[in-house]
């Protein structure tokens, strides 16, 4: 078997402190391309992601999934010859383990996954690193994909591999926090082979566009749920 094509997007807003770290700490030896997709930095994020190894993608759009969206835009613009296998997302704040990308990819390569969910929830995870609302978000949506898809996940964690097919097919639509849900329920419905690895999770290093305020926890607590009953009742 020829070795998997593996490529990496990473969303990033203003993760000039941490983009770096990040980038050191991918395995590069099982990674084709890092794509770090700035979502409007007004500071050094891309200039930080460049000398760290990555190619570097603008996305003025705001919203997480928009810089989703970019990176996945630029994958489908290779050649059939040059399309990866795998695509793995993770944030740019230093918060995941991007180490533990060989451990997230195995079920895919040995054990003919399509989605690989890294969890926290049955990782370990630094005192705090979630708050109190996040910890609930993330069991109501994970409750409601349960009672209504039959899935069982336990987060809705950023660190994640699919197969690139599999992620084209599932036409991902979602420009901000509904992202990570949309991919989750649309796995679901699709009868996708899924599973969660435990991963690490530690303090984001600077304060956060979503949980570190009052009006980005409501948002994003709004769109997960009306991204689950929305998904719900179409086809």
């Amino acid at each position: 078997m020829n070795k998997a094509v593996i490529d990496v997007i990473i969303p990033a807003f203003n993760e000039e402190a941490s983009i770096g770290l990040v980038l050191r700490d991918i395995p590069w030896g099982v990674v084709r391309e890092v794509l770090v997709c700035d979502n409007g930095s007004t500071d050094r994020t891309a200039e930080e992601a460049a000398k760290g190894g990555a190619t570097v993608l603008e996305e003025n759009r705001k919203g997480y999934g928009s810089a989703c969206l970019k990176g996945l835009e630029y994958l489908n613009r290779k050649p059939a010859s040059e399309k990866p296998d795998i695509v793995v997302f993770l944030d740019g704040d230093y918060s995941d383990f991007p180490e533990e990308l060989p451990s997230l990819v195995k079920p895919l390569l040995g054990e003919n996954y399509d989605l690989a969910v890294g969890s926290r929830t049955l990782g370990r995870r630094q005192k705090g690193a979630l708050t109190p609302q996040q910890i609930f978000g993330n069991w109501l949506a994970t409750t409601l994909i349960r009672l209504f898809y039959n899935y069982h996940f336990t987060d809705l964690g950023p660190f994640r591999a699919i197969r690139y097919d599999k992620l084209l097919a599932l036409n991902m639509k979602d420009r901000n926090y509904g992202w990570t849900v949309e991919m989750q329920v649309k796995a679901a419905k699709n009868k996708y082979r899924c599973i969660e690895v435990p991963v690490r999770y530690r303090k984001r290093l600077g304060r956060s566009k979503v949980s570190g305020t009052a009006r980005g926890t409501i948002l994003a607590g709004y769109k997960i749920l009306w991204t689950i009953f929305k998904l719900l009742y179409r086809a």
